[in-house]
């Protein structure tokens, strides 16, 4: 197990620390996004600061993407596996449940293209839907 995560992490050009290779395990087994507050929680025994860089490498080699679901701290996810450091694809919808607070990732849903006017430059499009997740409604 060990070994296809850092596996994984050498893909990406990420060199696979102990913390690294923990901080993925612990995000493969997420089903909702999770901010560094929340991580830190987690890692109760680790430097905040660490965990913050882990992300960021993580974040800039294509590996988690962040989402702003409008709740005021960002939320990390694991990206597709197309992700790379120069091709960062996180164009699907995001959905933010109002009671239990988590984001999800609805990757089988995209964000549609947009033909804007004459000289407007898409830089990105970002999509979250509100709503109250299938775990609060049952």
């Amino acid at each position: 197990m060990v070994k296809a995560l850092e596996q994984k992490l050498l893909k990406h050009n990420i060199k696979p620390t102990a913390m690294r290779v923990l901080v993925l395990d612990y995000f493969n087994s997420l089903s909702a996004a999770i901010s560094l507050s929340a991580l830190y929680e987690e890692f109760d025994r680790s430097d905040r600061i660490t965990l913050y860089r882990t992300l960021k490498a993580f974040e800039a080699k294509g590996l988690v993407h962040s989402i702003d679901d409008g709740t005021g701290a960002p939320k990390y996810a694991l990206c597709e596996a197309n992700c790379n450091t120069t091709d960062h694809n996180d164009s699907h919808i995001h959905f933010h449940c109002d009671s239990c607070e988590r984001t999800f990732c609805l990757q089988k849903f995209s964000i549609p293209e947009f033909d804007l006017p004459t000289n407007f430059i898409q830089q990105e499009v970002k999509l979250v839907v509100n709503g109250v997740c299938d775990q609060c409604t049952a």
